[in-house]
């Protein structure tokens, strides 16, 4: 009975670290993978614990699909999603300047146009 805990334990932490060294970069929380590797094999109970409580990004749950009555049926179009912008942080400050700085262009030719309105009537 005693062996039964260590081995519950045994097979958490393989299943820890094969998930671990399969998920990509971006799908790990809080700590870099070779962190959590390090973790898991030196605490298993506890790394593994928190591996799958706070350690991996998990997919977002979605709507069960209907089942297809013909196998010959497309897939359904996936949802459209709003455009997400690319851009850098600093490009995106950049492109704010330009726009302020043309705003500011304008509406100086706006003022030197009323200007000369003004004078040549």
């Amino acid at each position: 009975m005693p062996y039964v805990f260590s081995l519950l334990v045994l097979v958490g932490m393989v299943f820890a670290v094969v998930d671990i060294i399969l998920r990509d970069e971006g799908q790990v929380r809080h700590l870099p993978k070779i962190v959590w590797l390090f973790l898991v094999i030196l605490l298993p109970l506890l790394g593994t614990i928190l591996w799958f409580a706070i350690g991996r990004e998990y997919a977002e749950r979605q709507a069960p699909r209907p089942p297809q009555f013909a196998p010959w049926a497309s897939e359904p179009a996936p949802p459209a999603t709003a455009p997400r912008d690319t851009r850098t942080i600093e490009q995106q400050l950049a492109d704010l300047e330009r726009e302020i700085e043309e705003d500011r262009l304008r509406a100086e030719i706006a003022r030197r146009r009323a200007q000369q309105q003004g004078t040549a009537d």
